[in-house]
């Protein structure tokens, strides 16, 4: 039986004067597969212990204080009514700051999408929105508190629905110039760019989807249903790791090939 979504906030759509009535949903529900550590003597679950490094004793629930790490071994401790505290104020707006052109935001910025449904008497509101950023093709840029901490979020319209995404801070990003990637200094030849594009174009498609299956989580539910039913398993041995890329052009000519011939 599926299980009918329920809304884990509620509350309005604030941009200008004008509020907008709305629940919100998780728009995501991963499906990793979990496993609990056992002991491999007598297939019973491992506990963990919270021991102090100090005693090696086990430390009591109560008599543990938050600390923040200055420098090794070294704590600044800080109290649940000082945390608290700090807790931006629960809210029942999602403010809307400033509209930006959606090609605008990077998505390296996305953090976790939800869904925006329109509560009662949020129906036309919702729909004037929904209709104004489709026409604009526009993203509200806005804020939101959930679970005492504060959220940038964005907003946009995606066919029928309002989708809000919790963004990440300016700060949180790697800065590109901290990895060694290559630059001007690398020599690519106009041939070389020619056929690569050729390449892309060759695998170029319309984005489904459903096209797309994650094989490595069949897999193991497989094993597992098997392992379970009795079945004896056999490891295979592990696949070749691919070899390095010596001649480009003659792996580009063999790929574009090899490309045509799966259309044939």
């Amino acid at each position: 039986m599926q299980t009918v979504p329920r809304p884990i906030w509620s509350g309005a759509i604030s941009f200008g004067l004008v509020n907008v009535p709305v629940k919100l949903f998780s728009a995501i529900s991963p499906k990793d597969v979990r496993f609990h550590q056992l002991d491999g003597r007598t297939n019973s679950r491992i506990r963990q212990k919270r021991v102090s490094t100090a005693t090696g004793e086990e430390v009591p629930y109560e008599e543990i204080v938050k600390g923040y790490e200055l420098r090794p071994d070294t704590y600044v401790t800080v109290t649940p009514e000082e945390l608290d505290s700090l807790d931006p104020k629960a809210t029942k707006t999602i403010d809307i700051e400033d509209f930006v052109d959606l090609d605008q935001i990077d998505p390296v910025y996305y953090d976790r999408p939800y869904y925006l449904v329109p509560d009662k008497g949020g129906a036309k509101p919702y729909a004037l929105l929904r209709a104004a950023m489709h026409e604009t093709n526009k993203v509200g840029i806005a804020r939101l508190v959930l679970r005492t901490k504060q959220y940038l979020a964005a907003i946009r319209a995606k066919d029928e629905v309002l989708i809000i995404e919790t963004m990440l801070y300016p700060d949180e990003i790697v800065p590109v110039d901290d990895l060694d990637v290559p630059g001007d200094e690398v020599d690519v030849t106009d041939r070389e760019e020619k056929m690569a594009r050729q390449l892309i174009d060759s695998l170029t498609t319309d984005f489904d989807p459903s096209k797309y299956k994650d094989d490595y989580r069949e897999r193991v539910l497989a094993l597992i249903e098997q392992k379970a039913s009795g079945q004896e398993i056999v490891v295979e041995e592990p696949s070749e790791e691919p070899t390095k890329v010596v001649d480009l052009m003659a792996a580009l000519e063999a790929s574009l090939a090899a490309v045509k011939k799966k259309d044939k």
